[in-house]
């Protein structure tokens, strides 16, 4: 099972296997209160498509479409995810402030495909 969580949230027990899927660190949050178990920096979108994005919800649509072109070149990753997901719960945790539009939610749509 898929879960997505803000690294600003508390970590839970019921978050099972937790992964930054950002490619910055999270501002503020120290490694201990982050309770990560891994940090997948190349699965983040591209430094380019965050920049050219900037969490502008009129720029959701193409980025949503730019985002999982990426995707397809992380074939590792993903079918790691994947693979994890499907024996237990996996929480990816991100920093944007926006719940409704960031790359957490394309990337848990992706794996669940």
């Amino acid at each position: 099972m898929l879960t997505i969580k803000r690294a600003y949230e508390e970590p839970s027990p019921k978050d099972g296997f937790r992964v930054l899927v950002d490619r910055l660190w999270p501002r503020g949050v120290s490694k201990q209160r982050a309770a990560l178990d891994l940090w997948l920096k190349d699965i983040a979108p591209s430094t380019e498509l965050r920049k050219t994005f900037h969490h502008d919800p009129t720029k959701w649509a193409e980025f949503k479409k730019r985002y999982t072109r990426e995707l397809s070149e992380h074939a590792e990753p993903v079918k790691m995810l994947q693979q994890k997901g499907k024996r237990g719960t996996v929480t990816l945790v991100y920093g944007a402030r926006d719940k409704e539009h960031n790359h957490a939610i394309v990337l848990k749509e992706y794996l669940e495909r």
